[in-house]
């Protein structure tokens, strides 16, 4: 099964992929500090959620007052201010304050109030050195961060994929973006009545230390009435019930993208026929 915007995975050591994906994570919260402070505000905190930026190779705010945006570039953790002139910062061997000193002084240059940056985080974070005042780091990471992008690329395109193959069905999904809490892309399909679909990738969580491709379906259904999914894939069922793709089964396919498009487009079936 074809698919031209897939870049092929390699297997990564997964352990130190966690070490990078939380940075990632921590750095990505001055992207949703500058936006839940200078963005208008949106349903759901849909204004602190974040674009996936092909191109930049990461990912980006909506336009703050003013039309400037931050992103966050993944492959060497860099903060850029995007417009014109871009300014950045490389977080390499950096500590929160002196970024929180670097992100204020642009914002206020451009007529922002940085004060607006020190408001608390209205979640808990992964638990990380980061978080008791330590700097960022891409020692031994450098193989860790550049396969970040790539996941989330891929992850961008193949949602984009799945949500075009439903308007057949006069289905609708939500734009693909990234949630600052969870760190993950997400499109939402709104099916009526308080019930709907999310089409989802994670770069790891607490359910699953490595990247997953999920479907989630609300309300839950009973499991019995679910199909089996193909190989790549599982029913995950501890607090929620979702369909996973991990990682280490996508990265060891002959097909990559075959097998992940065969994974949603079977959980989304079942999905859909529960749901009814």
């Amino acid at each position: 099964m074809s698919n031209p915007d897939w870049r092929p995975l390699a297997t990564v050591n997964f352990r130190s992929f966690h070490a990078a994906r939380v940075q990632a994570h921590y750095a990505a919260q001055w992207l949703a500090r500058a936006a839940r402070a200078h963005v208008p505000a949106q349903p759901h905190d849909g204004h602190t959620s974040l674009a996936w930026d092909d191109r930049f190779g990461g990912l980006t705010t909506h336009p703050l007052h003013g039309g400037v945006r931050v992103g966050l570039r993944l492959a060497d953790l860099t903060l850029v201010v995007l417009g014109s002139a871009p300014q950045m910062l490389a977080l390499d061997g950096r500590a929160d304050p002196e970024v929180r000193t670097w992100l204020g002084e642009q914002l206020a240059g451009r007529g922002l109030d940085p004060a607006a940056l020190d408001a608390p985080v209205p979640y808990d974070m992964p638990d990380h050195v980061l978080g008791l005042g330590a700097r960022y780091s891409l020692d031994e990471l450098h193989d860790q961060f550049a396969a970040l992008p790539m996941w989330y690329a891929d992850a961008h395109a193949m949602l984009g994929r799945i949500g075009r193959k439903l308007t057949p069905l006069r289905l609708k999904p939500a734009p693909v973006r990234c949630w600052p809490h969870h760190f993950d892309l997400d499109s939402v399909v709104e099916l009526g009545r308080d019930r709907g679909i999310g089409l989802g990738f994670s770069p790891g969580d607490e359910y699953c230390d490595e990247p997953y491709f999920y479907v989630t379906m609300y309300p839950e259904p009973r499991i019995p009435g679910l199909p089996l999914l193909p190989p790549i894939g599982h029913w995950h069922t501890h607090e929620f019930l979702a369909a996973f793709a991990p990682a280490h089964k996508i990265a060891a396919a002959t097909d990559q993208a075959g097998y992940t498009e065969a994974f949603f487009d079977t959980a989304v079936e079942g999905a859909l026929k529960a749901l009814r």
